[in-house]
């Protein structure tokens, strides 16, 4: 069962929900445009490109992507941008919601978790020569996941470190190794999610890719 048939919602209303959260990183993009701040651009214009890419794996590649998947990708790139910026009488999400973090991270995470799982699973239907047991797809996932994940911190920390030295205001935001270290967990939460319940959410994906891969063989 798919997440959309739990939670009852129609494809038209994600399609809305995607189309009004890619409405709302556009806006985003020009207020930071005319205030001239570079995070809200930088994050702003990341998130808009990400929108588009359901749309372009299906048009160009034949890639199935339904209302839901579009939905999952919108939303991680959604949510961060949106924990970026200051909000009236809230602030800014990633520094005074203490879930805002974890939750991005554990989105994030899944659609790195998706790409992995996706890719892998074509590869193992499509070739006599490779065999991937669901044990070892399993933890090749988590791996992959935590790979990027470990990735990223080390483009937060970098960045954090030139924006100081600089004296320039930084893009993204590094609070310390302990919130690094809850951060891959959370990755981790994000890459399970995706491990366990993959099959069912990526299917026709999957199904795509392979055949694409056959397309291929000489």
């Amino acid at each position: 069962m798919r997440v959309r048939d739990l939670l009852h919602i129609s494809e038209r209303r994600q399609r809305q929900a995607a189309r009004g959260m890619q409405l709302f990183l556009a806006s985003m993009l020009v207020a930071g445009l005319l205030l001239r701040n570079v995070g809200v651009i930088v994050n702003a214009s990341i998130g808009l490109v990400v929108t588009f890419l359901p749309g372009i794996l299906e048009r160009d590649l034949d890639i199935p992507i339904d209302a839901g998947l579009a939905l999952w990708i919108s939303a991680a790139v959604f949510l961060h941008a949106v924990g970026t910026i200051t909000i009236p009488g809230v602030g800014k999400p990633y520094a005074n919601i203490w879930w805002w973090d974890h939750l991005t991270h554990a989105l994030s995470a899944s659609l790195v978790a998706g790409v992995g799982y996706a890719t892998t699973r074509a590869v193992d239907i499509h070739s006599d020569a490779v065999s991937l047991p669901p044990r070892f797809q399993f933890v090749f996932i988590l791996l992959f996941v935590l790979a990027f994940g470990v990735l990223w911190e080390v483009i937060e920390f970098t960045i954090g470190l030139a924006a100081e030295h600089t004296g320039t205001p930084g893009v993204l935001t590094q609070y310390g190794l302990g919130d690094s270290m809850l951060d891959l967990v959370f990755d981790t939460v994000g890459a399970i999610v995706v491990a366990v319940y993959g099959s069912s959410q990526l299917g026709e994906v999957v199904d795509a890719l392979t055949d694409r891969l056959a397309e291929t063989r000489p």
